[in-house]
């Protein structure tokens, strides 16, 4: 063997490489014959794991009790002395073995390679008392000593106390979803453990899903936060409301550069002073005097905001005046390039407040138009985003388009592709009407002149909802669109009669791309 093999850093870089390569039969092979690269290669293959059940099923089959194709007990931890074989069928013995020292080794070598693990109830079909084994065989040593990031979903209540069966000082980023079924209680009590299971957490995730708003769940959040090291956490992600103590604490984080968090009722917020925070996510329902706590906020870096009312929270008539206002005071108006806001409201926003976001990428604003239409857009604000926000890629102003017969013209969505030429997906109401009216003055003709490229707007996705059509006008429609967006390729509708544009749209482009291809001049070959 060459002498640079005798190199750790190298063979495990190459281990490494061909794992991540997908040639991981490759790496066995080379660590079957090789003994230099067995511990690499094993350390590569089991770095990360998306199930638990291939660690499981590294002890032999006949360890398991097994019971509708779900590992339902694991005998091996109690005890380390063989079972009686006489007097035993052959199934009995076969269910009921216990591991020797050299496989339960080989089980715990693979566990403490281990740095990235997800556990998700619905594809591991393990009982919680196979967890409870394999804590009580672990004793006081951590199972997974090494691991870094943890990923628990799906989890049901049998689950939860098995938790810290993962959690070590060596855990910097935790991704904890808890499912509707779960007990507050035993929620809150695993919640207020992390930061004494994980002190130098980086990343925190907790998703607690149509759990009630409970003080438990609250206290458990915040006392989990006011336990963290201040001067390491990056990400704070939890949708829970939290106590004032705890709200002067995030909101003053010096590294913090994500937070999704939840303000419940008239609450108002500390001074905020986030210099490295990139993507803030708030979800309230109440009111907008929180937002008075980011007015002159250090906020040099945020790059995404999105806001999310819930149902049956206060009017929200005026939050983006408020938010202008906010923005003016602060240096977002030039950091900004992500909006988002959602609300299952009726709504009808003033868009002008947003312009002062002259470098946004994406606009999404969601609102519902049940119980009639609450769309204002037209011609005038489409083209005055468009001015302001040339960057553009994806625009949305509503939900999916309603049946009503409102919104932009044929001249609106033409100074939109003319001005935010990188413009992939669009939502918008339009009115389709105004599309055939325009082809209506044209000369009939077959020719492939309306699928030329008429602008060289990039946008292929279009939402048209419910959006109507006028009879027998699928063709003008398809032929219009693909004048004003020459790289259309999706339509999505739910109004059936879209789909005669959609299909007419496909042919069209199909058509062009035979003729661009038939034009070319062909080369021929020397004789």
């Amino acid at each position: 063997m060459h002498h640079c093999l005798n190199v750790d850093e190298i063979i495990r870089l190459l281990a490494r490489t061909l794992v991540d390569s997908g040639a991981g039969a490759t790496a066995v092979s080379l660590a079957r014959c090789c003994k230099s690269f067995e511990d690499p290669v094993l350390d590569a293959l089991w770095v990360t794991q998306d199930r638990l059940l291939p660690l499981l099923r590294s002890l032999p089959g006949n360890v398991w009790k097994v019971e509708a194709d779900r590992i339902v007990s694991l005998l091996a931890a109690f005890g380390s002395v063989p079972l009686p074989q006489s007097n035993c069928s052959t199934e009995e013995k076969s269910s009921n073995r216990i591991p020797t020292e050299a496989e339960w080794s080989r089980f715990r070598k693979y566990a403490r390679g281990m740095r990235e693990l997800k556990v998700d109830a619905s594809q591991d079909l393990v009982t919680p008392d196979v967890l409870l084994a394999l804590q009580l065989r672990a004793g006081n040593d951590h199972l997974f000593p090494r691991l870094r990031t943890f990923v628990c979903e799906g989890i049901a209540e049998g689950f939860i106390p098995s938790i810290p069966l993962f959690l070590s000082s060596n855990v910097v980023s935790i991704r904890i979803q808890f499912v509707a079924s779960s007990p507050t209680v035993r929620v809150a009590s695993t919640i207020a453990r992390v930061s004494l299971l994980c002190p130098n957490l980086e990343c925190i995730t907790i998703l607690i899903h149509n759990l009630p708003r409970h003080p438990f769940i609250a206290g458990a959040v915040s006392e989990m936060l006011l336990a963290c090291n201040r001067d390491t956490l990056r990400q704070f992600m939890v949708n829970s409301p939290l106590t004032e103590e705890a709200r002067r604490v995030l909101y003053q984080l010096p590294r913090l550069s994500h937070l999704s968090t939840t303000i419940q009722g008239p609450t108002s917020l500390p001074p905020v002073k986030l210099p490295n925070l990139i993507i803030l996510c708030l979800e309230y329902d109440h009111g907008h005097e929180w937002l008075k706590g980011f007015s002159g906020a250090a906020l040099g870096k945020l790059k995404t905001v999105s806001f999310y009312t819930r149902s049956g929270s206060a009017p929200i008539t005026n939050f983006l005046e408020e938010l202008k206002t906010v923005a003016l005071t602060t240096s977002t108006q030039n950091t900004l390039s992500y909006f988002y806001f959602r609300t299952l409201q009726p709504w009808n926003p003033n868009y002008s407040s947003l312009l002062v976001f002259k470098h946004l990428i994406e606009l999404v604003i969601e609102f519902s138009c049940r119980g009639g239409c609450s769309s204002r857009v037209d011609d005038n604000t489409v083209i005055s985003l468009a001015e302001e926000m040339p960057k553009l890629k994806i625009l949305q102003l509503g939900r999916p388009p309603c049946r009503t017969i409102t919104g932009v013209t044929f001249k609106g969505l033409v100074a939109l592709a003319c001005r935010c030429i990188r413009l992939s997906k669009l939502c918008i109401h339009f009115r389709a009407h105004e599309l055939v009216e325009a082809t209506a003055g044209a000369e009939p003709s077959f020719s492939l002149e309306p699928v030329v490229l008429q602008t060289s707007c990039a946008l292929t996705d279009l939402r048209v909802g419910e959006t109507p059509i006028p009879p027998r006008s699928t063709l003008a429609v398809s032929m219009t669109l693909l004048q004003i967006f020459p790289q259309i390729r999706n339509v999505e509708h739910t109004n059936p009669e879209w789909k005669g544009v959609a299909d007419a749209i496909r042919l069209f482009r199909r058509i062009g791309r035979h003729v661009h291809h038939a034009s070319k001049p062909h080369l021929s070959r020397p004789v």
